[in-house]
């Protein structure tokens, strides 16, 4: 039985070394880059928090309108 392309085995080795290769292929950001895109994610995700913790607040407060 012809194994296809997708059920080829390998063995732990020649994984590793595989994957060594592609990992040389990989362009890594700069420092500053990281840098540069952790505070932009950083600012993102409070600027969300901020936003969905001033719905939940107003809708908190309707509700206890509501309610009373």
């Amino acid at each position: 039985m012809v194994k296809s392309a997708s059920e080829k085995s390998t063995s732990p080795q020649q994984f590793v070394q595989e994957a060594i290769v592609e990992l040389k292929k990989v362009v890594w950001p700069t420092k500053q880059q990281v840098v540069k895109l952790t505070l932009i994610v950083v600012g993102v995700s409070l600027l969300v928090g901020a936003f969905i913790g001033g719905l939940d607040y107003l809708f908190t407060q309707m509700a206890g309108l509501i309610v009373k």
